[in-house]
């Protein structure tokens, strides 16, 4: 099986970082109803970027998040993952609680917050309240599973030079 060159190798050498600008834009949820899905992500304040049918066996919905630079696709024909195989999608947001509050508000099941703490997953928010770490999670209709993820800073090097 041919690779890619950044598994694991012995060579402590660091590959180049990449010159040519690449942007995850579009994810692919694997549901059963697609009505169902689309009105359930609109629900959430999402923006109907497209709602395509081509013929009988291709329909392609994408939504937003609200000031996301990346969005989610859905449909018929798109994928062959099943309904829900889809987890730990990650939502960051700058206030968790404000987050979690209007997805309530919204009619979603959301989790209590949760951070990583030395021994795992720890009830409630990081007590230093650093970024990364606190986070809830919810999930959608089939059961694709999305992680809210507060950062309130980035360090740097989480940031491409413009």
């Amino acid at each position: 099986m041919a690779g890619t060159g950044a598994g694991s190798s012995s060579s402590t050498k660091m590959p180049e970082i990449g010159t040519i600008d690449m942007k995850l834009e579009v994810v692919t949820l694997p549901v059963s109803d697609v009505d169902r899905t689309k009105r359930f992500y609109q629900g959430l304040g999402w923006r109907l970027d497209a709602d395509v049918l081509v013929g009988e066996d291709v329909r392609a919905v994408q939504l937003t998040p609200p000031r996301s630079g990346c969005s989610i696709a859905f449909g018929k024909g798109l994928t062959t993952a099943e309904p829900g195989s889809a987890q730990r999608l990650e939502l960051v947001v700058d206030d968790i609680d404000e987050a979690r509050a209007d997805l309530v508000s919204r009619g979603v099941e959301v989790s209590d917050l949760f951070h990583l703490g030395e021994s795992g997953l720890v009830p409630g928010p990081d007590p230093q309240r650093r970024s990364y770490l606190t986070l809830a999670s919810f999930s959608d209709p089939d059961g694709n599973g999305w992680l809210l993820q507060e950062v309130k800073a980035r360090p740097p090097e989480r940031e491409w030079e413009a």
